[in-house]
């Protein structure tokens, strides 16, 4: 019974003892310092996550089509946005040499900074080819032969004509190139052929297929 007595007492005291803690200014102080450094970390977590995640930040890529890398860096650089120049193999003579001819992302799209848009750049260097006479030969055997030393097919143009699906000349971006002629690897040539109609009476109608 005595010892049971000691042992209430004594959590008796305890209990009056914590109590006290609670009532005074240490405790209100250490609550309060609990809640300071509460409120700081979160503020904190939330800008370093609003930083890392650049929740709000977006860059529109500009149009690089047409510039050359040394212009095309420097827009980059200004916001904040890196490139990357992949392995190309097309040529387009309508673009001047090693100027972008294909970008990803596109244009008009929105990224995050520091994004990396990849660079697609017009050959150069690509050896010229002897254009072939192909002419008054039908489309199937142009075809053939033209991309079989490396070039490619354009458009198609049909005129008046008795001979259907029969080349009657060639162009690039609309100025007819002849047989012989030199031309770099990879162009794309159109075909002006004739739609098989006996009518010759608008030899200068040209139709897109």
């Amino acid at each position: 019974m005595i010892l049971f007595f000691k042992v209430y007492l004594k959590n008796n005291k305890l209990a009056m003892k914590i109590i006290q803690y609670i009532k005074s200014k240490e405790f209100l102080r250490t609550i309060i310092s609990i809640l300071v450094v509460t409120i700081i970390l979160f503020i904190g977590l939330s800008k370093w996550m609003h930083y890392y995640t650049k929740h709000d930040q977006k860059i529109e890529v500009p149009n690089l089509e047409k510039l050359s890398i040394t212009e095309t860096k420097k827009i980059l650089d200004d916001i904040n946005l890196s490139l990357v120049v992949i392995d190309s193999t097309s040529f387009n003579p309508k673009y001047p040499p090693k100027s972008v001819i294909d970008q990803d992302p596109s244009a008009g799209d929105y990224v995050k900074e520091n994004r990396k848009i990849y660079l697609t750049l017009n050959l150069s260097n690509y050896r010229k080819i002897t254009v072939p006479d192909v002419l008054n030969q039908t489309k199937r055997q142009v075809v053939t032969q033209l991309r079989s030393i490396g070039f490619r097919i354009g458009k198609e143009y049909y005129i008046r004509d008795l001979g259907l699906d029969v080349v009657r000349s060639m162009e690039i971006n609309n100025k007819e190139i002849q047989p012989g002629d030199r031309l770099p690897k990879n162009s794309s040539i159109d075909l002006v052929m004739g739609d098989g109609l006996a009518e010759r009476d608008s030899l200068n109608t040209r139709v897109y297929k």
